[in-house]
């Protein structure tokens, strides 16, 4: 297959996405990343959101444009501790996330490859005026600069059991509303919390992160109850214990035997 050849119009436009990236309003800055999210995240009746990496890899402009997106917070200030400034740092973990799985698909897991651990220290991006890995971002920045537990609802890691990549990009005006939701939304779901007549089987998220929900299990199981609908929450008050832990690292994708 031949790769289409850029026109000079694109190129003169992608130089002033670059150039002219990191003084957007902040209602334009993600709107390409929510552009991409809205063609290749799909929202399941299952409440689990899955992405259809096989379509965005075969979409060289959508994967240039992704590549464009990304590239606009290589001088962008990341250095504030506000709502857009936390919405930034998520959206690019996700966007970069997204495209390493889609350059290395077809694979089942993010982990593939790895016996232990993952890519997450290997997989770097320029932000901020410096490099910095996908772990950097979580637990150099997002993590202790803001610490807010809800950031393990905002970042995805494209595994099953992984808080849902939302459809659209966080944004800093709606953030602390959006969070809510996520939270909301993942712990009603069983991949999150799951009530049994002997006890809880909650995400494994509960048992790494325990320190940023509070540092104990009874804090863990506040923060549950914090979010619960009225069924889980009576459930969880019935036997408040949690007997055990479960992540399924499977990737989120679309099989392409179940797309509409």
């Amino acid at each position: 297959m031949t790769r289409p050849i850029l026109t000079f119009a694109k190129v003169l436009f992608i130089g002033c996405v670059l150039a002219l990236g990191a003084s957007l309003p902040a209602s334009a800055q993600h709107a390409q990343w929510t552009r991409l999210l809205s063609d290749y995240v799909e929202q399941g009746e299952d409440g689990v959101n899955r992405v259809d990496y096989a379509a965005l890899k075969a979409n060289q402009a959508d994967r240039a444009e992704l590549d464009v997106y990304i590239a606009r917070f290589a001088e962008m200030d990341l250095s504030g501790r506000d709502d857009a400034t936390f919405a930034a740092w998520a959206n690019l973990y996700n966007a970069v996330t997204m495209r390493y799985i889609v350059q290395q698909y077809p694979l089942g897991s993010i982990r593939d490859g790895y016996v232990f651990g993952g890519p997450w220290k290997k997989i770097k991006v320029t932000a901020d005026g410096r490099e910095i890995s996908l772990d950097g971002i979580e637990h150099d920045v997002l993590r202790p600069r803001f610490q807010d537990p809800r950031v393990h609802y905002a970042i995805n890691c494209a595994a099953w059991s992984c808080p849902n990549l939302q459809p659209v990009a966080w944004k800093g005006d709606t953030l602390d509303r959006d969070l809510d939701a996520a939270a909301r939304a993942y712990i009603n779901h069983p991949r999150g919390v799951h009530a049994g007549p002997r006890g809880l089987t909650v995400s494994t998220i509960y048992d790494w992160f325990e320190d940023d929900f509070g540092g104990s299990k009874a804090a863990v199981m506040q923060h549950l109850l914090d979010y619960a609908e009225p069924d889980l929450a009576d459930a969880i008050r019935q036997t408040p214990r949690i007997r055990g832990y479960e992540y399924d690292w499977s990737l989120n994708e679309v099989r392409q035997e179940t797309k509409r």
